[in-house]
């Protein structure tokens, strides 16, 4: 798959597991078309979380093998997003000393740092999923983009450290392993979807992305072109659906269906005299619930999730750099009246973001919907690090050739290796695809 540039995004979610095969347009490399998507209802899961690795082999053995006879691909390499209450994120300060002043300071020097960072001691039983640069510090001068090519002796970064709990992760690598797939990038599921639903210019200006999945509900805040805050908030479309079956003393799949075919996010907006008549079992009578009472249960759920991420936004200390305000993805952002309860409640703007902006235009409708956006993201996310690794390739061939064309002058070589374009690009993926550089069930 490599080899033909065919990327497989793999969503495991807490509602619905999605495949999606793609592959990049022949005219346009920006864009990607889509082969194939697979999707099954996820049982296995919950809030991110597998807690049955049977079930969840299941899901992901049909969505794959739905995806793999649609697009006919043979599909063996995934990339696989990861989410749950479990995602932490933490700010940390590194550095590195320098052996001489006359270098320039190079992507070795810069990628020395940031492996660095994954040394890093995290809590007991987390592992660290992500470290992504904010700014650089050369010898105290501070709110540096990028070092390449200053001269200094001390090279320092404040650091965006994503960690996760490794019983987590090794859950879902055992799952992906048992259903015949091997793992080629796993990524926090906010940072994919952002990929498919922001533009550059709402990451440069500053945007917040706020994904409701069927058990959480991730925000990722970013500015000037990099991520700057992540959080998970364990609620999401699940919990709305329990809070209609209690209230409305309804079974599981009867408070979903009325959720999503009825449901409105404010109260206000329903009418009083709209009623839906649910039939009754073992010939008991129908029950009858108001559209009305209905959205009051939705709204005073759905106001409690966005109220944390309110709280997120102005912990992160970002809210007032937002001018692009918030995009909302995901299932949830398919209720109707979301996008007007979260503006009352934040005071930002909102649009609801569509995993279209790179798509062509052959099959945009079998994945227009917001549910797709972690998948497809993650398949964006895969194409980039085929571009890494091809070009890692590309510059390991030239700078041999460098050093055997000139042996007499080693400064000389390392100012004109390509090493430096190369990990220049990669600080620029840690920017885009770490942060430039996770349900249809029709649900949410």
């Amino acid at each position: 798959m490599q080899k033909d540039k065919i990327v497989v995004g793999l969503d495991i979610g807490s509602t619905k597991i999605c495949a999606v095969v793609a592959r990049r347009d022949e005219q346009n490399k920006e864009r990607i078309e889509i082969l194939g998507v697979g999707k099954a209802i996820s049982e296995g899961v919950t809030r991110g979380v597998v807690i049955n690795i049977d079930k969840t082999v299941e899901a992901i053995t049909q969505a794959v093998r739905e995806a793999s006879r649609m697009s006919g691909i043979d599909i063996r390499i995934v990339n696989v997003g990861i989410a749950g209450q479990h995602i932490k994120s933490m700010r940390q300060k590194g550095s590195i000393t320098r052996h001489s002043t006359e270098d320039e300071i190079s992507g070795e020097d810069v990628m020395r740092l940031v492996n660095d960072m994954y040394k890093t001691p995290t809590e007991a039983g987390t592992q660290i999923l992500h470290v992504m640069p904010q700014d650089f510090i050369v010898d105290n001068e501070a709110g540096i983009i990028e070092p390449i090519g200053m001269s200094g002796v001390k090279l320092e970064a404040n650091f965006h450290i994503i960690t996760a709990q490794t019983t987590a992760l090794n859950n879902i690598n055992r799952c992906v392993k048992k259903a015949g797939l091997e793992i080629q990038e796993m990524i926090l599921e906010p940072i994919a979807s952002s990929l498919s639903v922001l533009t550059r210019e709402e990451r440069e200006e500053g945007v917040a992305l706020v994904d409701i999945g069927g058990g959480t509900t991730d925000v990722a805040i970013f500015h000037d072109g990099i991520i700057r805050h992540t959080a998970v908030i364990p609620f999401g479309g699940q919990i709305i659906t329990s809070d209609i079956k209690h209230g409305c003393m309804l079974m599981e799949n009867q408070a979903e269906l009325l959720k999503v075919r009825f449901g409105k996010a404010i109260a206000e907006q329903a009418s009083d005299r709209d009623v839906v008549s649910i039939p009754g079992l073992r010939n008991r009578s129908s029950k009858e619930i108001s559209l009305r009472n209905l959205a009051h249960i939705i709204e005073a759920r759905m106001t409690e999730i966005i109220e944390d991420v309110h709280k997120e936004i102005i912990r992160s200390n970002f809210y007032n750099t937002l001018s692009q305000g918030i995009v909302l993805t995901g299932g949830g952002a398919l209720l109707d009246g979301i996008k007007e309860l979260f503006e009352l409640h934040t005071g930002l703007p909102v649009r609801i973001g569509h995993p279209t902006e790179y798509l062509t235009k052959n099959n945009v409708e079998l994945v227009k919907q917001p549910i797709f956006a972690t998948a497809i993201g993650l398949v964006m996310a895969g194409f980039r690090a085929l571009d890494d690794r091809d070009l890692f390739h590309n510059v390991q061939q030239t700078n041999t050739n460098v050093i055997k064309t000139d042996t007499k002058n080693p400064k000389t070589q390392k100012k004109e290796s390509p090493f430096g374009g190369f990990f220049s690009k990669i600080l620029d993926r840690t920017k885009s695809l770490l942060t430039d550089d996770l349900d249809e069930k029709d649900d949410y």
